[in-house]
């Protein structure tokens, strides 16, 4: 790796040699220096970390301060604009989105003819219109005032009108407002503060923060029967859509403090669950992993290999980052060679219709397997053990990588021959990303109830994406008392 024009990896290597040259040194100067050049190995290592080749986030990559890393991005999208022949703009093929003219406007304003200005000679008849639309948006207070008529009788007894059951007080907020305010908060991801500002800006209508949780909670309420439904149909999966279930996890911040948000999904259903564990306690509770007999799609967090009713699939991805990362750092041909076949393996699979047969595959698997044997000798095990440790010897990450990918090699290469089976975990990564957006925007949640609405109505509003349901229109059929179809 170089840091400042400055060859680290042969720098340390240089010095490594030195000191096994010089006999003069001290015992504990040596051991001074051999623990230098292991802090200094381990934060070029830590340096040299990227989205590219690890699992840190691409936000990560070029934060403030990291002037170094910029550069590069410049000169990488310098590079990319180059080679992009490319025009700005939307490219051939792709759909489009374009207004179309509508048969029901909501105002006509008819335009006439300035007969002054047409030739005095002729006749003229009508010869119908040409349409043209402007589409607006118009977003303001609309208050509802119900009298109910009052009567009394001779001896004073007051009888006055019903109002609707939804009309309780003596003030409240519509079902719009309501399913609205939750769009905003659950879906888009908005705090509270700027909800209550939006409503206040836009339609002078005064909403508090604790209205607005009051509407999540109402929404969490209401989708209680969902609940149950989503899990069902997760783990019903194989019988509906495809014997395929992605799964993930990642940190939430709740007052302060960090727990584990977890997802099951597939390409029509999404479910997320929020416990302090990140294990196999937490996704035991969250219901649908202990029942469900499909294949298993993850990035080989070993809780999940305890649920052994049900095939795994191991995610690519995060095997490509850190053979990338077995390049950069550790010098290993092998890793570098492993990534594009696996690339290659993708691509094959996807021309050929989504997956190879048996005999078809036979081989790249060999090809794999080669690879790691080769990978045997330029990245051997290491069987020194330290002075006083004990238990098993630590190996390099590349070792650890190289192990992995060959103890679990059906699990990695199961896209090859099964259609169902994706490449890399993306569904669920993707699933769960927005999660991180929400704790960016939003900061992290107060209490575990507020992580739990936030889940439930979250699931449900993505769930509702997959199916093609508006997520908006959704939420405001559920203040009205109706689920989506699909649910039912």
């Amino acid at each position: 790796m170089t840091v400042d024009n400055i060859d680290t990896s042969q720098a340390i290597a240089d010095i490594k040699r030195l000191l096994q040259e010089d006999k003069s040194l001290s015992p504990a100067l040596r051991t001074a220096i051999e623990i230098m050049i292991f802090l200094v190995t381990v934060l070029t290592n830590r340096l040299g970390l990227n989205s590219r080749n690890s699992s840190k986030p691409p936000s990560s990559d070029f934060g403030q301060g990291k002037k170094g890393n910029e550069e590069k991005h410049k000169d990488d999208n310098k590079t990319k604009e180059s080679q992009s022949k490319r025009k700005p703009g939307g490219q051939p093929g792709r759909n489009g989105v374009t207004l179309e003219i509508v048969k029901d406007p909501d105002e006509i304003i008819p335009l006439s003819i300035d007969r002054r200005k047409l030739p005095k000679e002729g006749h003229y008849q009508p010869g119908g219109v040409e349409i043209r639309q402007v589409f607006n948006v118009r977003f303001k207070r609309f208050v509802i005032e119900y009298q109910a008529e009052i009567l009394i009788d001779e001896q004073g007894n007051r009888y006055v009108a019903s109002f609707p059951d939804e009309v309780g007080n003596k003030t409240q907020f519509a079902a719009e407002v309501k399913s609205h305010a939750v769009y905003l908060s659950q879906y888009q991801l908005l705090p509270y503060e700027r909800i209550a500002q939006y409503f206040s800006d836009l339609a002078s209508l005064p909403i508090s923060p604790g209205s607005l949780c009051n509407f999540n909670q109402k929404a969490y309420d209401l989708l209680e029967a969902f609940d149950g439904i989503a899990k069902q149909r997760l783990i019903q999966g194989e019988m509906l859509i495809g014997a395929m279930l992605n799964t993930d996890e990642t940190g939430i911040n709740v007052n302060g403090k960090t727990i584990w948000l977890h997802v099951a999904c597939n390409t029509k259903w999404t479910y997320f669950y929020p416990h302090a564990a990140r294990g196999k306690e937490a996704m035991d509770e969250m219901g649908i992993l202990p029942t469900y007999r499909g294949t298993l799609c993850h990035d080989h967090w070993k809780a999940y290999f305890q649920y052994e009713e049900c095939e795994h699939a191991l995610c690519n991805a995060h095997h490509l980052r850190e053979l990338e990362r077995a390049w950069e750092q550790d010098e290993q041909q092998w890793a570098k060679n492993m990534a594009a076949l696996l690339i290659e393996m993708r691509d094959a699979a996807e021309a050929a219709g989504g997956a190879l047969s048996e005999e078809a595959a036979k081989p790249l698997i060999k090809r794999y397997r080669g690879l790691l044997t080769r990978g045997d000798k330029e990245c051997p095990r290491n069987t020194q053990r330290v002075d006083g440790k004990r238990g098993k010897i630590a190996q390099t990450k590349s070792r650890n990588l190289l192990e992995r990918l060959r103890d679990y090699e059906e699990e990695a290469l199961r896209f090859l021959t099964n259609p169902e089976v994706p490449f890399t975990n993306n569904l669920g990564e993707n699933d769960i990303r927005m999660t991180k957006v929400q704790q960016k925007v939003s900061g992290c949640f107060r209490s575990m109830n507020g992580a739990k609405i936030f889940c439930r109505i979250r699931s449900f509003l993505v769930t509702c994406r997959k199916h093609g349901v508006s997520p908006a229109k959704a939420l405001s059929d559920l203040f009205a008392g109706k689920l989506p179809d699909f649910v039912t």
